[in-house]
């Protein structure tokens, strides 16, 4: 995925995802385009109308850029309705805040017990919300029950408006009041430094821009206060010998490790962006201790490689060209791999030797460590493919020290 340098957009996966859900007919869709005062979702009393989730960018005051994502009815029905369903449930690994939708009922169903009973496990924020409330009061059983899970809900009406400015301004906000993305390098340095990012030129970038990591990367240099000197590999000394002062940092991409770690001069800290995402995304730790797996990995070891998009497949593709070849030329030509894109991965993960996640640049936060959730579940080395490609060119220990860490012994 690329980005235009400029754009005015903040990266869906920076933004906290709002998930909302629900059986059909609760009026998630009306409730979604209440609080974002527009008509983003189709609405109709024909149960079942949203089908697949439906994801839409919006800045919601006081805040500020948000995802909503609206989902498929929890009690669909039949075989159709049951694949809705597990993506409806796909989306809570992704979910920052849940939404849940109820209506005046005299009881929770089975579906809505199982959905706070998920929410509860995985530790997600939610609010409970009893739509369809128009005289501003929830059912005294529905009231009991729910405080019985102690849960107190929040009557709504998005027909009339009834408590709308109230969750989005009172309790969608004190919710998300400690969602911080944090720092993604200026952190690492100090503001009046120079930080040098070295930005290949290849086909997976194409003509007038440059991948969103590498844009994400300048803004958060320029909100430190730092001055970012962007380059290609091929003018790496040059940039760096027409500086007024080192660099405090090299960020590089992975691919011309090797290359850029003989061009600067030594001493010089130096990571690349998919070490600095593995970080801002992923759990680094984590990561680095998952690549001990090399020093016993078979000869025909199956390797999971986890892509977070679904990106078109350049001839040159990181993911699936150079780090198969970079790992066969080093382990051998029986290496097997096998490929999951977007936030699904395969139903059996423990016949893999080790997952490489990508740096989940089109990702959130808390789907890349669901998926690291999963394959950890079941006692699977995972790493990342900045990691395992330090590894490959002999430069982990080089490239994780400017986060206090190392590989070791």
């Amino acid at each position: 995925m690329h980005w235009r340098i400029g754009m005015d957009a903040t990266p869906r996966g920076i933004r906290p995802h709002i998930a909302l859900f629900g059986r059909r007919n609760v009026g998630k869709s009306s409730l979604i385009n209440a609080l974002t005062g527009q008509k983003i979702a189709l609405v109709s009393d024909v149960a079942g109308t949203t089908t697949d989730p439906v994801y839409k960018n919006m800045e919601v005051l006081p805040l500020g850029p948000v995802v909503f994502i609206d989902t498929a009815g929890l009690d669909d029905v039949g075989e159709l309705g049951a694949m809705r369903v597990e993506a409806t449930k796909a989306v809570l690994k992704k979910t920052d805040l849940a939404l849940v939708v109820l209506e005046p009922a005299e009881t929770l169903d089975a579906c809505e017990k199982e959905l706070l009973a998920t929410l509860a496990a995985a530790g997600t924020p939610r609010i409970v919300i009893v739509n369809k409330c128009d005289d501003g009061s929830v059912p005294g059983a529905l009231a009991e029950q729910l405080r019985g899970m102690d849960i107190a809900p929040l009557p709504v009406s998005a027909k009339t408006g009834l408590g709308i400015d109230i969750l989005r301004g009172t309790h969608i906000t004190q919710k998300l009041k400690d969602f911080e993305p944090g720092a993604i390098l200026a952190d690492l340095v100090k503001p009046g430094d120079f930080v040098v990012l070295v930005v290949p030129i290849d086909s997976a970038a194409p003509k007038g821009r440059i991948i969103l990591p590498q844009v994400q990367a300048i803004r958060d240099l320029l909100d430190g206060g730092c001055v970012s000197v962007v380059t290609r590999e091929h003018e790496l000394r040059a940039a760096i010998a027409g500086l007024a002062k080192p660099p405090a940092l090299v960020v590089t991409d992975s691919q011309v490790f090797r290359k850029v770690s003989e061009d600067i001069p030594k001493g010089t800290p130096f990571t690349s962006f998919s070490v600095v995402f593995a970080r801002y995304k992923g759990d680094l730790a984590t990561y680095i201790e998952g690549i001990r797996v090399l020093d016993r990995l078979k000869p025909d070891a199956k390797i999971l490689i986890v892509e977070a998009c679904t990106h078109h497949q350049m001839p040159d593709d990181i993911g699936r060209v150079k780090i198969p070849r970079w790992m066969r030329e080093k382990f051998g030509p029986a290496l097997q791999f096998e490929y999951a894109r977007g936030s699904a991965l395969p139903a059996d993960l423990t016949s893999f030797d080790l997952a490489v996640q990508c740096g989940g640049c089109m990702a959130n936060r808390r789907g890349i460590l669901s998926q690291m959730s999963a394959v950890a579940e079941a006692g699977v080395p995972i790493t990342n493919y900045g990691i395992l490609i330090a590894w490959l060119h002999g430069v982990l220990d080089d490239a994780v020290r400017p986060f206090g860490l190392r590989l070791g012994a």
